[in-house]
């Protein structure tokens, strides 16, 4: 399968403002998948309003095994995480033929969130929140993504602006101790590096991204996709 890059252009670290994702934007446009720059920005943030959305009782970012791979999927785009927390992770996952993947080598989110996990009473700004994501993307030294064995192309961009939607039982609130209440956060913003893949063939296929802050490996992600085929008829 023919991978191009078009020219478009977890370890979790307090405070709430400035949280590192996992796993998981500039994009990739591979094998006929196509977009501009902005339409990928606006991926990035929705693949964050998926991930924070969902309760950590089925969160895929949590996920030890994969079993919780097809939460929240919807549409054309079929999201995959990386680990929340860092380290190694491998996982099985099954999802149809005709879906194209997405997903973040490795990203940083950072939420305003006055009050909140470490953040004082004040506002933080769009341009503060991406200085904050972009001093850790910065700080990346490695990105390596690979599919059956052959090298895929990871790009970074900076997302839009969006707001975060938490649930009572989110993502954040072992880290921040209990202090990270439900609710609707922003503004928000995100930077890292992400892949998109076009809908492959039925069958098995491994996926294998890792990335490296510093020279300290931080995402270390397998995943074992069985791609089902779409009965039409």
């Amino acid at each position: 399968m023919k991978r191009r890059m078009d020219s478009l252009m977890k370890k979790v670290r307090v405070p709430f403002a400035a949280m590192l994702a996992i796993g998981m934007l500039l994009i990739i446009p591979t094998n006929g998948v196509s977009a501009d720059f902005k339409q990928l920005a606006v991926l990035s943030a929705q693949w964050w309003e998926w991930a924070l959305s969902i309760p950590t009782s089925h969160n895929p970012m949590l996920d030890a095994t994969g079993a919780d791979c097809v939460v929240g999927q919807r549409g054309s785009l079929w999201f995959l995480a990386g680990a929340f927390a860092g380290g190694p992770t491998a996982r099985a996952c099954s999802l149809p033929e005709d879906k194209t993947l997405f997903f973040p080598v490795v990203n940083y989110v950072s939420i305003n969130s006055p009050n909140v996990c470490g953040q004082g009473p004040g506002n933080l700004s769009v341009k503060d929140l991406r200085s904050m994501s972009a001093s850790y993307i910065d700080g990346i030294t490695s990105v390596s993504v690979q599919l059956d064995g052959k090298t895929v192309d990871a790009q970074r961009i900076q997302s839009v602006v969006f707001a975060v939607p938490l649930p009572a039982d989110n993502v954040f609130v072992a880290p921040c101790n209990g202090d990270s209440p439900t609710g609707v956060y922003s503004p928000a913003v995100d930077d890292g590096y992400y892949v998109a893949v076009d809908p492959m063939k039925p069958g098995n296929h491994t996926l294998h991204f890792e990335a490296q802050y510093q020279g300290a490996t931080v995402q270390d992600t397998t995943y074992a996709l069985t791609v089902v085929p779409v009965l039409r008829k």
